[in-house]
């Protein structure tokens, strides 16, 4: 068995394994979508193939849709050429399910794997012809909240950017760069109406795409290298919207014991690849079966019908409460908090530590008794439910492959939203901050995983932050077990507002940081020590 073109000639084979095949004419669909497009998806990593080509998968294979989507890859080109088309587009999403049980899908509804490359003129020159379709009604996205920046940690236009200012959309070089010049494309072709719909995981998502392509098209008509309508184009959302949406669905990177049930059906050829910009590509992915994808229902062109496909459609202010429900509240800052209490007891799975009587109390209290109290409603989605299923089914679930290590990713850039909006909330509504205890006791256990030594007195690689160069010299002089000041420390950490959010000395919450910290760093054990004493 092999995941190439001839699967469904072996359709038998494949199912007496209990994979669940497509539904529909594949060819006939592939044909279909690349005449008539309806839908592009920008970025070909994991939460694409887990969670929009499920979407369509499904939707196709009810004859709901009957045209799937195009792929473009503007990052690491090496996935089209070493992991998409060799699969002829196919892929292996494995479902990994609380109660153990696994469903194995063969998606098959990327009709067409895209480069974009402006260098190349066949591969571009494909995208142009797309982007001229009357049929093409939106464009969604999965290139991270990073990919949306023209600065770069100084503040910096990034080179690309600046080079693309210049030299307009003919050839650029830079990934919006290119988004936009596709849409100078279709501008072109007659001002013809799309949706430009961000997936990615960041608040407000939209706005941060609209703002990226509104820059070009600025820039571009105040150097006199597009009309100047070009910009009232983009900035007409009768003509191009940019929506809001909210993603959650936990597709860790494809594992190795994933891979093994694979081999045991007797699957061929599921090497992984490593390109050479470091990305670890697979022919499957695997993903939890929770999923949520809320959009704002903004499309000037019409869109398929996804709302079949569990995809909710709602306002923009009902896309901001669930966003801030999620991130806020109900999940992101309960993944953080376990995260860096995971890194410093040794966890290397999350899910391990929902087994951790000390741990397991942190997150509730932090979600159902300092979260919960401050959060809105949105009305679509009940918050406690969502905290019920997170902290009962989708972190506990033995085989998701997830890690503390990862969720630490960038922590410092994490904590205003995670926390510090339950804080300010707590503000708003006259509620006493002293209240707080465990929320502070994530920031203490922040500044003790910033040691780099666990709680064993072991040391330990720190994920990649991009604070990690300035903040970790404030702590290097500390030691487990030793006498040092805290406030004097700690306060060029705890006085940075970007990092928290908040004026955690003004709120008088920097004491009570300082506090656990010192506890926290009492000698080996303390880390332990210290969640005991304060989850009774």
């Amino acid at each position: 068995m092999r995941l190439d073109k001839n699967i469904m000639e072996n359709r038998e084979e494949w199912q007496s394994k209990g994979y669940r095949l497509p539904a529909y004419d594949r060819e006939a669909m592939i044909q279909k979508t690349k005449e008539n497009p309806e839908w592009i998806h920008f970025g070909a990593g994991n939460i694409f193939r887990a969670f929009q080509a499920n979407i369509a998968q499904n939707l196709l294979n009810r004859g709901v849709m009957n045209t799937g989507i195009i792929v473009a890859e503007g990052f690491d080109y090496e996935i089209v050429e070493k992991m998409y088309r060799p699969h002829a587009e196919y892929s292996i999403l494995v479902t990994l399910k609380a109660d153990g049980s696994i469903e194995k899908t063969v998606v098959g509804s990327i009709a067409e794997s895209c480069i974009l490359d402006s260098d190349n003129a066949e591969e571009f020159g494909r995208l142009r012809e797309i982007f001229k379709k009357d049929s093409l009604k939106l464009a969604t996205f999965t290139i991270t909240e990073k990919g949306y920046s023209l600065v770069d940690g100084k503040g910096e236009v990034l080179s690309g950017v600046a080079s693309d200012y210049k030299t307009g959309p003919e050839k650029p070089v830079s990934y919006i760069g290119k988004v936009a010049s596709l849409l100078y494309t279709r501008y072109l072709a007659g001002k013809k109406p799309i949706a430009m719909v961000s997936t990615d995981n960041c608040s407000h998502n939209g706005d941060k795409l609209y703002a990226a392509v509104n820059a070009f098209a600025e820039q571009w008509a105040v150097n006199g290298l597009v009309e100047s309508e070009f910009a009232d184009y983009i900035q007409n959302k009768d003509k191009v919207a940019f929506p809001w949406s909210m993603i959650d669905k936990i597709t860790p990177r494809p594992d190795a014991s994933v891979e093994k049930i694979l081999r045991e059906d007797g699957l061929e050829g599921l090497e992984p690849v490593i390109t050479s910009k470091n990305t670890y590509a697979a022919p499957f992915v695997n993903a939890e079966e929770c999923e949520y994808l809320v959009i704002e229902d903004l499309f000037p062109n019409g869109r398929p019908r996804l709302d079949e496909g569990g995809v909710m459609f709602t306002d923009r202010e009902t896309v901001d409460k669930v966003e801030r429900m999620k991130v806020c509240t109900c999940l992101n800052p309960l993944h953080t908090a376990l995260a860096v209490y995971g890194c410093l007891l040794g966890y290397t799975k999350i899910s391990e530590e929902m087994k951790d009587p000390e741990l397991k109390k942190m997150v509730e209290i932090i979600g159902y008794k300092e979260g919960l109290p401050v959060v809105i409603n949105p009305g679509i989605l009940n918050p406690k439910e969502f905290i019920d299923t997170v902290l009962n089914i989708r972190i506990p679930n033995p085989f998701m492959p997830d890690t503390p290590q990862r969720i630490a990713t960038d922590t410092s850039q994490k904590l205003a939203i995670r926390f510090g909006e339950t804080i300010k909330n707590y503000q708003m509504t006259g509620k006493d901050i002293n209240d707080l205890k465990m929320i502070p006791l994530v920031f203490a256990g922040w500044l003790r995983y910033l040691m780099a030594v666990d709680d064993n007195g072991t040391a330990f690689e720190l994920s990649p932050d991009p604070l990690s160069e300035t903040l970790c010299p404030y702590l290097s002089e500390i030691r487990l077990g030793q006498e040092f000041d805290g406030e004097a420390v700690l306060r060029p950490i705890l006085e940075k507002q970007e990092i928290f959010g908040v004026d955690l000395y003004e709120l008088g919450m920097a004491d009570k940081i300082c506090r656990y910290f010192k506890e926290l760093t009492a000698g080996t054990g303390a880390v332990r020590a210290t969640l005991k004493k304060y989850t009774i």
